[in-house]
Order: structure tokens, then sequence, then C-alpha cells
């Protein structure tokens, strides 16, 4: 009879720890708050198995300390004062050596330090603590107190909280991976919105000025919004600046060139495809009005869009519903729509190449960029920006000499910015020496700057050379830069031509 009473015993033991095992996977997998879900585990451990006070104590990854971060039975000062040093106390001798360490009654162990206070009376305790561990790596240690008593088997404690600390360690590994994962997003997304934020889109002119009033107005909406502007003028800068600065930051940011894609790609790429849709569509294809869902959809040159994809963004704009092509599900989406051109779009709708209720769907906030022409006293706070970061990526200085800065002043950079950009990059990369000559800049701005006429401030001399160096660039440019034909047309040898370009440095 005690053989079989035993014997329920131990069946009845087993079913408590089956049961138990199977309620700490549940809980771990009911959120994603680590620390929540831990302290709920040790509950379990309390009610299901009678095994009290189970902390859960972490390796820092920063500090290599320890720390407890999870526990059951203990109060919130008790759990901060649980600290310790690797090979410190038990826990830390566990940590440090990976073993599992089973003291049968605490008050007869000087290396149970007792940290946290939790246990007046140390007498009559069973602590068990084992290593949390993943692919040979400590990540901490799990550890429960057991009401001392000769007849349970702490040996089966051990191998029962081991297969918990199993459990707990790929919860903390996904749960580490998952919290860099996030972190890692919003370090972006406050990267991006400190980059894109309007005190850092460069322009001190009243147009600009008036530009950042309107787009810090328009951002806390979600109207959609038209940017206008000539090429080159930053409007791809200002819709970042919209999305980023606007209501939905943490959304995706899905740009798409109308201008660079044939019609039939384009209406793909916008809408999305199902497989077999047409020859090539091997696989189902989200569109970018699908993946922008959430955030923003920047239309970029949007006045090239031709009339029967006009048709189908009119619907987008009006009733946020499209399909796929080749589908028939009805999609819908809540993408924020900012859109930009360079094209007269009022003189589009009056010839009838852009349709008359899609322009006023587009144009509910017009955003009118200025070119770089109109806003010229913001050229030394653009030439100083550009320089500076691409003399810091080459890891020299390098600066502009005066005669330089003039004439890149006076130049009236048809491409507007993103011209301005390119020259100065080009000129920061073929510079020879820590400064940028008037003689290292490219023809085309020297051949702006040569007079007409005397100005009456220059000896004879200069005026001869500048007369003499417009007429040699202009020979130069009509000819291809063909030598022998420009010589030709100056009634002078290509011989003279090449001393002459080199000594003003002309040809480069």
């Amino acid at each position: 009879m005690e053989t079989q009473a035993a014997a329920h015993i131990v069946e009845e033991r087993h079913t408590a720890e089956l049961a138990a095992l199977l309620e700490v996977s549940k809980t771990m997998v009911s959120s994603f708050d680590l620390d929540r879900n831990l302290r709920r585990a040790l509950r379990v451990l309390a009610d299901m198995l009678g095994l009290h006070r189970g902390t859960v104590t972490l390796v820092e990854p920063e500090t290599r300390g320890l720390r407890i971060a999870a526990a059951h039975g203990l109060t919130r000062h008790e759990v901060a004062r649980g600290t310790y040093r690797a090979g410190e106390g038990v826990v830390g001798r566990v940590v440090a050596s990976g073993d599992a360490v089973v003291v049968p009654n605490i008050g007869e162990e000087p290396l149970f330090l007792n940290r946290t206070g939790a246990r007046p009376e140390k007498s009559d305790i069973s602590f068990i603590a084992v290593p949390i561990r993943l692919r040979g790596e400590v990540l901490g240690a799990l550890a429960a107190d057991r009401v001392f008593d000769e007849a349970v088997s702490l040996e089966e404690d051990v191998r029962v909280l081991e297969i918990v600390a199993s459990i707990f360690a790929h919860a903390v590994r996904l749960y580490r991976t998952y919290r860099h994962e996030i972190d890692a997003k919003e370090n972006l997304s406050r990267e991006l919105r400190r980059r894109f934020s309007l005190p850092n889109i460069i322009g001190d002119s009243d147009a600009m000025q008036e530009v950042f009033r309107l787009v810090g107005k328009v951002a806390a909406s979600n109207a959609t919004v038209l940017l206008r502007g000539e090429s080159g003028t930053g409007k791809e800068l200002i819709a970042h600046a919209l999305h980023y600065q606007g209501l939905r930051p943490k959304g995706p940011f899905v740009a798409i060139n109308c201008a660079a894609l044939p019609e039939n790609l384009l209406e793909a790429e916008l809408f999305g495809y199902e497989r077999g849709a047409f020859t090539g569509a091997v696989a189902s294809k989200q569109g970018r009005f699908e993946l922008a869902r959430g955030g923003t959809i920047f239309l970029d040159e949007v006045g090239d869009v031709s009339p029967a994809l006009q048709a189908k963004l009119l619907r987008v704009l009006q009733e946020r519903t499209f399909e796929r092509l080749g589908g028939v599900k009805t999609l819908t989406t809540d993408a924020r729509i900012v859109s930009a051109t360079n094209r007269d779009l009022e003189a589009m709708v009056a010839s009838g190449d852009f349709r008359e209720d899609l322009y006023w769907r587009l144009n509910v906030v017009p955003v009118f960029l200025p070119p770089l022409r109109e806003r010229r006293e913001d050229l030394p706070l653009l030439l100083d920006f550009f320089l500076g970061r691409f003399a810091a990526d080459l890891g020299r200085p390098v600066r502009f000499s005066p005669d330089a800065l003039r004439l890149l002043m006076r130049y009236p950079w048809p491409g507007n910015i993103r011209e301005l950009e390119n020259t100065v990059q080009r000129l920061v990369v073929l510079a020879e020496g820590a400064q940028i000559d008037a003689s290292d800049l490219p023809p085309h701005i020297l051949l702006h700057d040569a007079p007409d006429v005397p100005n009456g401030s220059m000896t004879l001399d200069e005026e001869v050379e500048a007369l003499e160096r417009r007429r040699i660039l202009e020979a130069m440019r009509r000819n291809a830069h063909v030598q022998a034909r420009a010589a030709r047309e100056l009634g002078i040898t290509p011989r003279q031509l090449g001393y002459k370009l080199e000594k003003y440095d002309l040809e480069r």
C-alpha cells in the first residue's frame, strides 16, 4: 500500500509539472510584454508547484552586471535591491559557471547573500537556481524557494526549472531582437524627422520663409498637397518634410516618378497586379498605393500622367478605392497624397491634356517653390552647406576663393539646387588643393561672367583678355569643343588656340 501511495504521489507530481509547463508556455506567448509574461509565469510556478519567491535575473548587455528583471512574491523595493556581479552570491555563481546550484537549507549556506532582504528568517528554506542559457550563452538565472522538506526531491525541481529556463531563454532572445529592431526603427524615424525638419531645409530668403510657413501649417493635416516649381527646386525634399513633420511620420513614405515609366508599367506600379495579369506576371505584387497605407505617397511629375491613367488616379483621390491589374477585389488606401510637377497644369487643363477634375483634386493646397534665381540671398548658405558636406566626405578642408565665390553668386543656376549641388561636388572632387579658384569653375559659369562691353573698372589688358576669353568660349561651344573648327572660326591656328586655352585654363 505504501508503494502504491508513493507512486500516486509521484504521478500527481508529474501531472502538476506538465500542467505548469503548459501554462508557462501559454503565458510566455500571451503578449509582447516580456516582464509581465515572466511575472505571470513565476506566479504559475508558485501556485501550481509550490516554488515561491521566483526571480528571473538577467545579464545586462551593456554593463554585464546582473539585475532582477521579474519576480513573484517580492516587493518593489526588494526587487530593486536584487543586483549582482557575475560570480557574486549563488545567482552570480550560476551565471558565471553555467551550472545549476541547489541549496537545501539557505540558513547553512554562507554564499547565500539574501541581497533582496525578502527572507528575514533564512532557516527551513531550500533555494534552487538554474542558468537561463541559449546556444551556449548564459543570459541570466532562474531561481525559486521551496519550504525545506527532506521528503521533497529537489532534483525534480531542478529538472522542471531547467525546462522553464529554456522557455525563458528563447523568449528573452526573441524579445531583445524585437526591441533592437524597434529601437533601430525609432532611431531611424527620429533621424528622418530631424533631417527633414523645416529648420534643416536651407533658406533664409523671404520666398523660402513663406514656403516654410505654409508647409508647417499643412503638415499638421491630411490635406492633399501639390508642389509646384521648376526642376531641381527641392520638391521631393519638401514632400519628405510634409510626411515626417506630419501626422503619420512612422508610416511609410512611398515615392514614384510618373515621368520615368511608360503608361502600362506606371499603372502596374501604382495599383499592383495579380498573377497572370500580363506576360511575365508570375506572382501577385502590391502597388504603391497599397504600400503607402498609413503613410504618404509622393507622385512626382504628376503632370506627365497619360489621360487614361488620369481617370484612374481621379478615382483613388475621390473614393480611395482601386483594383490591381487583373484583379476583381476592390482595395482601399488611406495614404496621404502629395504630388509635384514642373508643368503648367493650368495651360494643360485649357488645352485638354490634363483633366480639370483631377487638377482640382490634386490642387487642394498648392505650394510654390521659388527657383534659385529668385532667392539669391540663400546662395551663400547653400554653397557653404554643400561645400562642407562634400569636403567632409573626402576628409579634407576645401574653401572657395573670393573670386570663385563672386562668380558662383552671379551665375543664374537654371538647374536650381540640383545643378548647384552637382557643381559643388564636382569642384570639391577635382580640387587639387585646399582652395577652389575662379579658374577651377566650369566654362559655362566663366562664360556667363565675361563682360559684353568694357565697364571702365578694368585695365586695357584685362578688358582684352576678358573679350578674348569670351570669344574663345563661344567659339568652342558652337563647335562642340572641336579645337580645329573653333580655331578656323576665330581666324587663328589650332596651335594658337591651344596656347590660349591653356593660358586661360578653359579646357577642363
